[in-house]
Order: C-alpha cells, then structure tokens, then sequence
C-alpha cells in the first residue's frame, strides 16, 4: 500500500516532492529502511549510536573543522530519529529500562508490569546500546559550540578562508529547543542533586553539563554556578525556595554587572538603562536605530574608533542580556 499512498498524495500535492513521508515502523526506524518515495537509505537508531560512540567517544575528539562538520551531520542525523522514536512505546520503554536496577528483582517485576513487557522483550532491549545521558548532553552541548563557532566564522568563510563546505549541513534548532530544560528544571536539579551529592565540585560539574546542553540556557552558565558557589545550598529548605534564592541573586548580579558595563565602557547612563531594560524586555540587543548610538559615549561618527566602540558595547550589551533576560529585577 506504500507506493500507492506516496501517488495518491501526489495527486494532490507538488508532483516533484521527494518530501513525502508515510510513518515507519518501530524497528524500520530503529534499524533503518530504504524511503521508496526518494529512493534514499535512512539509516536507524543503532547504527547511528554505534558510530557515535565509535567516531565520537568523547567531545574532545572533536578538533578539526571536518570532525566538526561530520560530527554535525551525524548528530543532526540522530536527533531526527530520535525525535521521530519518542512518540514510540517500545522507545519510551527501552529510554527507562536505563534506569532500573535489573539485580533488583523487585523493580524488574514493577517495570514489567508499568511498560507491559515481559522478560523477552527485556532481554531484546538489552542487546540494544542506548547512550548515558551524560553523555547525549555532551554531544548536545558540542552540538550547540559547533553552530555558534559555525556563526562566528561566517565572515571568514565568506573569504574563502575554509575548505570545509557547510552548504550541506542543517542544524536541528527545533528538535533541540522540542527537548529543552527551563531554568526552573535546572535549578530543581541541583536542590535534588545537592542533597545527595554534598560535593560542590562533583555538582558544578554536573549542572555545567546540563546548561552547556541546553539552547535557551547557555548564556546563564556563569550565573548558575556563581550562585552555586556563593550560596550556602544546606540552607534552603525546599524546591521553590532554591527558585526565589537564585532569582534574588540574579538580580542583584544584573545590577551590578549593569552598573559596572555602564562605567567601564563611560556609557551614557539614562540612555544606556533605557537600552538594557528595553532589550531584557525584548529579549534581545539590537544595533538597529538610534537607541544604541545614544548609549555610546560622545564621539564623533567620523573618528576612527567609533564603529569599534559600537561593536564593542553592542557585543556586551548583546551577552549582558543573553545571561540576563527573564531573571526581572531592575538595574
């Protein structure tokens, strides 16, 4: 029924689209399959994981500007799958097998019971490598630098100065910001994490990787963990008390970290307040209009330092706000 389905969408659709998709099955997109409609071979899930884990064992092997873009691609590749496999039970069921103790005969029988699966279908799971999610977050996290160093090279590359053609690569922005983590997540995390941990350095670590791993999140890195070394973690009693205690911290950073920007750049302080708290409002900095240039110290636009000084504090308004927005306050 495939190929007929795939010409009765055509009928009413563009005739040329190699953009037609009909559902897979479960072990199709595990183990992959050949698209009739395009003729091309998709690989699965398992083949994907294996040559994660075989060419990319660890983020640090990703050096050169090839390894980047291979690594992009293939990455880019297994978010799609995966992405595609969540709305699978066998997929959520084998994502939670990852966590149960299968010496502990008490909670394999709990997990057969919750998930329906019997001791066959664990032991099939089993054969099945599923990465630690340390590790996703590591590659997630990679994934994330390679697009931003991507973006900061693009005037380079414009001169010809890469060999490396990215034309071909596409980065699943969406997909990552489907699977995103709020800030309230985070900070939920590490009261939990605290508690059991009782190791600053072992907890930095851990949440460090979580944020490097998250698209809306990244820009806070800094403030999370000054907040988790300047505070004593013991102290705060539940989930929503560790929320209030960061965002009282955050305030008070943005404050000064506002204060200090404004003085160390000799800023135009009214027009400089005004430009920060409309962009936090915003959600972003802007060097369009006038708002920026009233910002800016007394210079005359034909002095040879102008437009490096513009640049220069619009690139730190723009990471003042990235690290800032959506904590309130005032500055």
């Amino acid at each position: 029924m495939e190929q007929a389905t795939i010409d009765a969408i055509k009928c009413f659709g563009d005739d040329h689209t190699k953009n037609i998709v009909l559902e897979k099955s479960y072990k199709e997109y595990m183990q992959g399959f050949t698209n009739i409609a395009t003729g091309e071979a998709c690989r699965g899930y398992v083949e994907l994981v294996k040559e994660l884990n075989e060419r990319f064992p660890i983020i640090d092997s990703i050096v050169t500007e090839k390894d980047k873009k291979d690594f992009s691609k293939l990455f880019g590749e297994y978010l799609r799958v995966e992405n595609i496999l969540q709305n699978y039970d066998e997929f959520v069921s084998l994502k939670a097998l990852q966590s149960v103790d299968l010496q502990d005969p008490q909670a394999v029988e709990e997990f057969k019971s919750a998930r329906n699966v019997d001791d066959e279908d664990i032991a099939a799971m089993q054969e099945i490598t599923v990465p630690e999610e340390r590790i996703i977050q590591d590659y997630r996290s990679a994934y994330n630098d390679i697009r931003d160093w991507l973006r900061r090279e693009g005037a380079d590359k414009e001169k010809g100065a890469s060999s490396v053609d990215w034309d071909d690569v596409i980065f699943e922005v969406d997909l990552l910001k489907s699977q995103e983590i709020n800030l309230d997540y985070i900070l939920e995390l590490i009261f939990e994490k605290n508690k059991k941990l009782q190791n600053k350095e072992t907890l930095v670590e851990d949440v460090r990787r979580l944020i490097r791993s998250s698209l809306g999140n990244r820009a806070k890195e800094s403030l999370v963990i000054d907040f988790i070394n300047q505070t004593d973690l013991d102290k705060i009693e539940d989930r929503a008390s560790i929320i209030d205690s960061f965002f009282s911290f955050a305030q008070a950073e943005q404050k000064r970290e506002a204060k200090e920007l404004i003085h160390t750049e000799e800023l135009n302080q009214d027009a400089a307040r005004r430009y920060i708290l409309t962009s936090l409002k915003k959600g972003y900095a802007s060097e369009n209009g006038t708002e920026l240039n009233e910002v800016l110290p007394k210079m005359s636009p034909l002095n040879p330092r102008y437009l490096t000084k513009k640049q220069t504090v619009y690139h730190k308004m723009a990471a003042f706000v990235d690290k800032f927005k959506g904590v309130g306050g005032t500055i």
